[in-house]
């Protein structure tokens, strides 16, 4: 399991900057936006669009769940996203913590 705080620091920072992240998870290298991150059912997840990389499934782009503790090799990238993308069905997640969104202002 990654160490929580440092993980914890840099999606935060990512979120709050609107900045690209990398990372692997379940065996694949992955480039997306960071949307939100926090605790769902008990589970510290990140909910991210997959911008590039690889993917499990095809197409290697669109709407993913990672669980935080199958992070790895987290970074902050140079590349922003411009923000918010609309959610396909128009609904969002009920969390129940919510640590970071860039839905949230300031």
């Amino acid at each position: 399991m990654p160490a929580i705080g440092t993980l914890h620091q840099l999606l935060c920072a990512a979120i709050g900057e609107r900045r690209l992240v990398e990372f692997s998870s379940k065996r694949c290298q992955r480039v997306g936006e960071p949307h939100d991150y926090g605790v769902k059912d008990g589970v510290r997840k990140l909910l991210y669009y997959q911008i590039a990389g690889q993917s499990n499934s095809a197409p290697p782009t669109g709407w993913r769940w990672a669980d935080t503790d199958e992070i790895s090799g987290a970074r902050i990238l140079e590349g922003r996203f411009a923000g918010p993308r609309p959610a396909p069905s128009g609904r969002h997640v009920k969390w129940d913590k919510l640590f970071a969104s860039v839905y949230q202002k300031g």
